[in-house]
């Protein structure tokens, strides 16, 4: 296989990961903020992309560095376009794009569009090619000094890591996460399978991620096995932690532990065998489940996908882990597990903390500014945060046939059909009633259908929310039990008149039931009476509509 064409597939498939990246973070958060996440994902891409192109790449891949620490631009690509290094420059951009996505999911569902743009730039201009050019630059400072990262358990995922925990302790927790009495809430995400789509996703696309810098074939395949063995050992690990301290596999925590091997090994791929994947993969599962938890219930930190103990935790865990499993190859020593001693574990433990103490400083200089003159968080109300950011900032919906965006919305009209002209003349029509249906959001489309069949023509639908409260406690969202939980509803409200009740609500019932939990509830009222605003009529007449 041509090595170099293979260089550029692994490209491709780290620029897939975005999408990646932005299904696992739909999945993970509320449905009102979905459009709100994607153009975030969409837009981290866009401005860092142009940030990355105008600075960030020259500071990276500099000729002349001043004392190893930073790299003078060269502005090749605007002056030499002809000579420029097309693939190193779009191999290194995709990376970039990864280190800064990463905060989206943990600041997701309360901060501000224009802050998350403007924090993308910064990270890709400045932040992130500073210290990946130390680890990876021969002329930066770690390089010189001997520190191992091939993919970036350090310089990419920690790091991005270190500006989501930075980024979600600024814009403070989402409405409703942690009580006035200490009690942390779970707050699940509205669509886990859409979550899993985009762990596949990235599973797929780490194997460019891990991959793509491969020297030679049987380097790549022996990269293929590392990176398989500990995202596998990570999920074993976190599906039977999750299972016994909850009682139950936690899907998003397994979720989790897939991508937490998968960082954990992404520093030392090419320098470790089966067994120190495997140990890699095993830790890195055990870190993620108490690391999301700490920071969740400890820390008060609100990150909703668990980004900071994915990426955070375990890339810190996978830059040091090198140290430690590291294979003797010529000119080197290999790990201390491997009869390396200490020396490439001072080295590795030298490195990640240079990148975290570089990366927290800035980005707390970057997020402080923002939120002093800009503002982090995206609501200036309660009400505002409550109605999804999808709504008050975008003006728009990811699931428009679901009325997410207008709370309320007519369909038709008040009431049911006009009686046939015989019957109004004779006013043959029974008492006004008052049907409140609540049920699932899948069933309006077969309601609509059957109300169509017998004669009612018209109702209003508003969005809701149900509050299921859990009496049992034995139910756990990543690792907070769910005592009590919102769940998306449709009320459809009906008067009919001429309709007999029991058929009406006979009907209803064929329609909704399937004999498992949630179908829903009809409620029954007496109307008094109906007055028409525009022409002042009343009762029967009133709930006609002509036009």
């Amino acid at each position: 296989m041509n090595i170099q064409i293979w260089f550029l597939i692994g490209v491709a498939l780290v620029f897939f990961m975005q999408c990646g990246f932005a299904m696992l973070e739909v999945g993970f958060i509320r449905a009102k903020n979905t459009a709100n996440i994607i153009m975030k994902n969409l837009m981290d891409l866009a401005f860092g992309a142009l940030s990355f192109l105008l600075i960030g790449f020259c500071l990276l891949t500099a000729e002349d560095y001043i004392f190893g620490l930073v790299g003078i631009p060269n502005l090749g690509v605007f002056t030499n376009f002809a000579e420029f290094d097309y693939s190193n420059f779009i191999f290194n951009l995709v990376f970039c794009a990864t280190a800064a996505t990463i905060v989206s999911g943990a600041m997701a569902e309360r901060t501000k569009f224009t802050a998350y743009c403007v924090y993308s730039v910064v990270i890709s201009a400045v932040i992130y090619p500073i210290e990946a050019g130390w680890v990876w630059n021969e002329k930066g400072w770690l390089c010189q000094l001997g520190f191992i990262d091939f993919a970036g358990s350090g310089a990419i995922h920690m790091a991005g890591g270190i500006c989501a925990f930075v980024g979600s302790a600024l814009v403070g927790p989402r409405i409703g996460k942690y009580g006035r009495d200490g009690k942390v809430n779970a707050i699940p995400g509205h669509n886990i399978t859409i979550s899993a789509l985009g762990v596949f996703i990235l599973w797929f696309g780490w194997y460019g991620f891990n991959g793509a810098a491969a020297a030679s074939t049987a380097e790549l395949g022996s990269i293929f096995v590392t990176t398989t063995i500990a995202a596998c050992a990570a999920a074993v690990t976190a599906m039977i932690l999750s299972k016994i301290k909850n009682g139950k596999p936690d899907v998003s925590m397994t979720l989790n532990g897939a991508l937490a091997g998968l960082v954990g090994i992404t520093a030392g791929c090419a320098y470790v065998d089966s067994i120190g994947a495997l140990a890699i993969g095993f830790i890195a599962g055990v870190l993620v489940i108490f690391a999301i938890d700490f920071i969740d219930i400890v820390l008060r930190v609100d990150d909703p996908v668990g980004a900071i103990g994915v990426h955070g935790v375990c890339g810190f865990w996978g830059a040091v882990a090198v140290g430690l499993f590291a294979l003797p190859a010529e000119g080197f020593k290999g790990g201390l597990f491997y009869g390396g001693g200490f020396d490439l574990l001072k080295v590795q433990t030298i490195g990640v903390l240079a990148i975290a103490v570089w990366t927290f400083i800035t980005i707390s200089i970057t997020f402080s500014l923002l939120k002093k003159y800009n503002g982090l968080r995206a609501s200036v109300s309660r009400n505002e945060e409550l109605a999804g950011l999808d709504a008050t900032e975008l003006g728009t919906s990811s699931y428009a046939d679901f009325l997410t965006v207008k709370p309320e919305t007519k369909l038709v009209s008040d009431t049911v059909q006009k009686e046939t002209e015989d019957a109004v003349k004779k006013k043959i029509y029974n008492k006004m009633t008052k049907v409140v249906i609540v049920t699932r959001r899948s069933r309006l489309e077969d309601l609509s259908a059957a109300f169509n069949k017998i004669g009612v023509y018209s109702m209003t639908v508003t969005e809701v929310f149900g509050c299921k409260m859990k009496a049992n406690g034995d139910n756990y969202y990543r690792g907070v039990s769910v005592e009590s939980c919102l769940l998306p509803r449709i009320k459809i409200e009906v008067i009919i008149c001429k309709i007999p009740l029991k058929f009406f609500i006979d009907t209803v019932r064929k329609i909704l039931f399937t004999g498992i939990m949630d179908d829903g509830k009809i409620f029954v009222y007496d109307v008094e009476n109906v007055v028409k605003v525009r022409t002042s009529e009343e009762g029967y007449d009133a709930l006609q509509d002509e036009a």
